[in-house]
């Protein structure tokens, strides 16, 4: 039907990095909607309304991703000539013999590891095509054209255009990618995102990362958990985030690694989890258990091993705190009504059991009748204090 590869599947391949179902995109000369119905249909696959005013399609079958958009131009040559970046603008023909057109250098940006856009009104013509150019350099390791950089530059005023469900999606594939650090901190020198950074400090005044060094202590595993979300974490406050329509869990989980960034550093700008009392220790570790890495990687070396150790053991009652006895077993054994003590005696419990003093469930239950003999003795009938 015409039909050519073009964008990341053919970029890729030539850098090696295809994934075995790698997202496909297709120009077609003309009815690609109709072409996506056709195949989802013939295929047994799924058909998503990209954007009918353009003739853009989804065909999702199985584990692919099949993107169908209608030519843009006269001809193949102008469609790839309208795209963002020049790596993004070669194309594989299936017209008889397979052959590559790159009428822009792609193919000679690739071999120098540069990113170069294909012009400036192409960037002014879909603004979020200034973030993606950040994005690329993080994901290929790869340097921005200067000429570019000043492209950035000179149009960021323009990125507040783009839907905020993209932006959103951009910037969680940067923080993600190999090369993100360097690209964050061309991110910021920019001021990209200056538009959900303004009157916030959240950002500027945190130390890079540096993760070449503070993450090697970790797993990859690890890595992949912690690093993005610390890196969103630098360059968001809580405001941008919530611009942006970052689900409420992202949400949930830079604020609480933001706000235990400033309450465990002291107020000569070191970290000093230790000077943090018992009930703070317990809830950090509540509040992170699972992202507690994250904010190691914001701490110096000298700091990070033996919290990581003790993180490491699934076993260590401090690190992934735990109450003795449930709510359940504590109202049936004691008698006690569901409510802010049964609560209160749960989160007592909890730290009991992160210091050590508790350990078996009669030494819980001893604790637990002590707790609540001490609320009663210091509570009169009425509900006064003594």
């Amino acid at each position: 039907m015409g039909s050519v590869l073009v964008g990341g599947a053919v970029r890729d391949a030539f850098l090696d990095r295809l994934s075995d179902a790698p997202d496909l995109d297709l120009v077609v000369p003309d009815n690609a909607l109709k072409s996506t119905r056709q195949l989802a249909q013939k295929l047994g696959g799924a058909c998503v309304v990209l954007d009918e005013q353009r003739d853009m399609g989804r065909l999702v079958l199985g584990g692919w991703t099949i993107d169908l958009a209608r030519q843009e131009g006269k001809t193949l040559e102008d469609d790839l000539n309208r795209r963002d970046y020049r790596l993004n603008a070669i194309a594989l023909s299936f017209d008889g013999t397979p052959r590559l057109l790159d009428p822009t250098g792609g193919l000679e940006d690739l071999q120098d590891a540069r990113v170069v856009a294909v012009n400036e009104a192409n960037l002014q013509a879909d603004p979020l095509r200034l973030l993606r150019g950040l994005r690329l350099i993080a994901e290929l390791n790869m340097r921005l054209d200067a000429q570019t950089l000043k492209m950035l530059q000179r149009n960021r005023s323009l990125l507040p255009r783009a839907a905020p469900e993209r932006i959103q999606a951009e910037l969680l594939r940067l923080v993600a990618a190999p090369a993100a650090d360097r690209a964050m901190a061309t991110l910021l020198e920019l001021e990209l995102l200056k538009p959900w950074t303004r009157q916030s400090s959240a950002t500027g005044d945190q130390q890079p990362l540096g993760a070449a060094k503070t993450s090697e202590l970790l797993t990859d595993s690890e890595r992949q958990q912690a690093l993005p979300l610390a890196r969103l974490t630098r360059l968001l406050p809580d405001t941008g985030l919530k611009e942006l329509r970052f689900s409420r869990r992202q949400l949930q989980r830079c604020e609480r690694l933001r706000y235990w960034i400033q309450r465990s550093t002291a107020s000569g700008g070191c970290p000093c989890p230790d000077a943090l009392t018992e009930p703070e220790r317990l809830r950090l570790h509540m509040d992170l258990e699972q992202d507690l890495p994250a904010l190691i990687l914001t701490w110096p070396a000298a700091l990070q091993q033996s919290w990581l150790e003790r993180w490491r053991d699934p076993q260590d009652p401090l690190f992934h705190p735990r109450p003795p006895l449930n709510g359940t077993d504590l109202q049936e054994t004691l008698q006690i009504s569901p409510g802010p003590t049964l609560g209160a005696l749960i989160q007592h419990l909890s730290l009991e059991r992160a210091y050590g003093r508790v350990s078996t469930r009669e030494q819980a239950l001893n604790a637990a009748r002590s707790w609540l003999f001490h609320q009663e003795v210091q509570t009169d009938p009425d509900g006064s204090c003594d």
